[in-house]
């Protein structure tokens, strides 16, 4: 990277020192014939490209990154001004007045090279902010990614608990359904997207497995309306809504419960809601889940301006309400 780096600053220096001369030349073309020769031309048009160039590389190399960077503002002024001088004199002493139009012209075009400095080290500072910005957010959806595998694999275990507890013959059909669900997880956590068609089949299998484990204590209704054969959606997004519904729903009670979630898609855009019934007394949490902070969080990374997400906790009913626009681009 630093000798790639190296590499394009030369190539680039070597590219305006060229265009310059270039300018000198073209400048002076039609007085070419006040020259003893056309070798003497040249050579003089030269120079001024060299005086140019001079300037704004001790300015470039020296000047701004050891002093202009170290906010010695004043000193820096007075030596550019100095460089300036110097290079004006170097080219057109003896003649004071030569010296004088030299150094305004060098004002100038060490101005303008400065401003075209500026100007590219903002746009490679900015690359590189946006690089790294980039990084983080994939290092950062990749944990919360990670973290949702064991979030899930602890609630579905916790259900075939339940069930063998009980004793049920559902029990082995419960694993094998669990081994799907992790199938589907594991292979999904590879890709940055999937159809949301799967990804709703999964959460309504994930519904039958939990349906089974809550028996008749409970009355689970999910619903789908809408086309959703084309769309995707980032996945694992949905499922830790529907493990909080029936974590804080029917887990926490053996009173008759309620769990109702509708799907809806129109215009592109996914309504997704959940609402579970509260239970009378809600016993503490030994445990803190992480579900929905995760995917708060990675909502606010992969849609940061295509979704609404809102959340009502009251007395009775705990709903959650979230629309994603699925044709959005995710920053």
């Amino acid at each position: 990277m630093f000798k790639r780096s190296v590499n394009n600053t030369i190539l680039l220096n070597i590219g305006a020192f060229l265009l310059v001369a270039l300018l000198e030349i073209l400048g002076g073309w039609l007085f070419r014939d006040k020259y003893d020769t056309t070798y003497s031309f040249y050579v003089w048009q030269l120079s001024y490209a060299v005086a140019i160039m001079g300037v704004i590389w001790v300015n470039h190399f020296i000047l701004i990154p050891f002093i202009y960077d170290k906010k010695r503002y004043i000193v820096y002024g007075l030596l550019l001004i100095a460089t300036i001088f110097m290079g004006a004199f170097l080219k057109a002493y003896p003649k004071w007045i030569g010296v004088y139009k030299m150094s305004s012209f060098l004002i100038y075009t060490t101005g303008t090279g400065m401003a075209a400095f500026f100007v590219r080290r903002n746009i490679i500072f900015r690359s590189a902010n946006d690089e790294k910005e980039k990084l983080q957010k994939e290092l950062e959806l990749n944990y919360l990614k990670e973290q949702v595998n064991p979030h899930f694999l602890f609630n579905s275990l916790n259900s075939i608990y339940s069930l063998s507890r009980q004793q049920s013959s559902e029990t082995p059909d419960v694993v094998m359904q669990l081994s799907e669900l992790m199938r589907y997880q594991l292979e999904s956590a590879k890709k940055d997207a999937v159809l949301l068609k799967e990804e709703l089949e999964f959460v309504e299998n994930y519904l039958l497995l939990e349906e089974k484990r809550l028996s008749k204590r409970c009355t689970i209704e999910f619903s789908i309306d809408g086309p959703v054969s084309h769309n995707t959606i980032a996945p694992m997004l949905l499922i830790p809504f529907v493990e909080n519904a029936i974590k804080h729903g029917a887990q926490s009670t053996n009173q008759q419960s309620t769990i109702d979630i509708s799907t809806s898609i129109k215009d592109n855009t996914l309504h997704f809601s959940t609402v579970n019934s509260k239970p009378t007394v809600v016993p503490k949490s030994k445990r803190e889940g992480m579900g929905l902070e995760n995917v708060e969080r990675r909502l606010n990374l992969l849609y940061p301006e295509s979704h609404v997400l809102k959340i009502s906790d009251t007395e009775k009913v705990y709903r959650v309400d979230l629309s994603i626009d699925l044709k959005a681009p995710n920053k």
